[in-house]
């Protein structure tokens, strides 16, 4: 990552949203592509607002027809990268000419399926520039122009110059990754969507008419003439491009597949998790379970010993069942009792009153009795629990 300024770029970053994640996905692109640098530049847009934003400036290397050529590109990151997808340039150099395709326009800017389908989290950069190797393997970007006494024709003719191919090698040290390259500003946005919309895919250009770029180009030799070769070589072109849509629809299908194969191996995963959780949580509760009944058979065993125990003695009587150990504590028992024997008794007086059993006179005399009685009882009580240090 030589020539490269971290603690510069991460300055260029602080006002990202994403500046950690942006720097790794730069710094990842230049240690695998030594052709691109970093550089802060004011970007443009549709609606003339000026912005400060990082681009990735300098060439790639396309294999194209068993030769390596270095196409220049141009690719601005947003200040919402990674939610948002760059804007990428083909940036030619002042030899060379724009080929316009389904994949770049006039101005130079780039619409790939990559790029429409962007997505934070599992779209790159990295990934962004090895699609367009590929693609620009199939169909390059640029081609050379024609020199001046070699050229009757509109420059607008795409075909290959006779005895050449479409593009010169091109060196990377032959393109200084500064503003203005070649004299070509900053590419504005061919959108009309506002930022930080992305312009949807284009619709293919028709590879094949009468006129344009698509069709034959006249005889290098000026007769307008179209020979064997030029026919050849549309219907090439021709081929290429439908095998390359194909190929496209095929890597967007598996794409699709192999998206929702992960989805479902997320949720596979998340489940067994869950289901892990459940059962170490049933396996706890089947521990104590039988900790419990290991417990409670324990108890069982004692409760039948003691009934055998009090099966096998002879029976006790009631009176005999409580005894005290101090004159004062029977006194206490014994005041206990009758208390609760005059309650009882003052209750059923009164049920036989009002059964008509017994008169008024009868029930106030017997009632005003007991009640002495049973305040004497209850002071005798309260006495000899202060006597006993009990609580009163």
């Amino acid at each position: 990552m030589a020539g490269v300024d971290e603690s510069r770029l991460r300055v260029w970053l602080s006002k990202y949203h994403n500046s950690d994640v942006a720097a790794r996905d730069i710094l990842s692109v230049v240690n695998h592509y030594q052709g691109l640098v970093p550089v802060q530049e004011t970007y443009t847009f549709n609606d003339g607002t000026p912005m400060d934003l990082v681009n990735l400036n300098g060439t790639i290397p396309v294999s194209y027809k068993g030769n390596t050529y270095n196409i220049p590109i141009c690719i601005w990151l947003m200040d919402t990268h990674p939610k948002n997808a760059p804007i990428c340039y083909v940036r030619p150099t002042s030899d060379m000419s724009i080929k316009p395709s389904i994949f770049v326009d006039q101005n130079g800017k780039i619409y790939l399926p990559y790029l429409h389908d962007w997505t934070s989290g599992s779209s790159e950069l990295l990934g962004l520039i090895q699609v367009m190797i590929v693609t620009f393997g199939d169909q390059p970007p640029v081609f050379a122009k024609p020199k001046e006494s070699d050229m009757p024709y509109p420059s607008n003719s795409f075909m290959p110059q006779a005895g050449g191919n479409y593009l010169p090698p091109y060196p990377p040290t032959s393109y200084p990754p500064t503003s203005g390259f070649g004299g070509y500003p900053p590419y504005p946005a061919s959108s009309s969507l506002p930022y930080p919309s992305y312009t949807p895919y284009p619709t293919p250009y028709p590879p094949y008419s009468g006129s344009g770029y698509g069709g034959p180009a006249p005889a290098v030799g000026g007769t307008g003439t179209i020979k064997d070769e030029h026919i050849r070589e549309s219907l090439l072109t021709a081929i290429e491009e439908k095998l390359l849509r194909r190929m496209k629809e095929l890597f967007q299908q598996h794409q699709a597949e192999l998206e929702t194969l992960q989805r479902t191996h997320d949720e596979l995963k998340q489940g067994k998790v869950k289901l892990n959780t459940i059962l170490s949580r049933l396996e706890k509760e089947q521990s104590d379970l039988d900790k419990n009944i290991t417990v409670l058979k324990d108890k069982e065993q004692e409760l039948d010993k003691a009934i055998e125990r009090l099966s096998n003695e002879e029976e006790i009587d009631v009176d005999d069942a409580v005894t005290t150990t101090a004159p004062l504590y029977k006194q206490l028992l014994n005041a206990f009792s009758e208390e609760a024997a005059i309650e009882d008794a003052i209750y059923y007086m009164g049920e036989a009153l009002r059964c008509g059993v017994i008169d008024l006179d009868v029930f106030l005399r017997q009632v005003r009795t007991l009640s002495r009685k049973q305040f004497m009882l209850r002071a005798l009580m309260q006495k000899c629990r202060q006597k006993a240090g009990l609580a009163v």
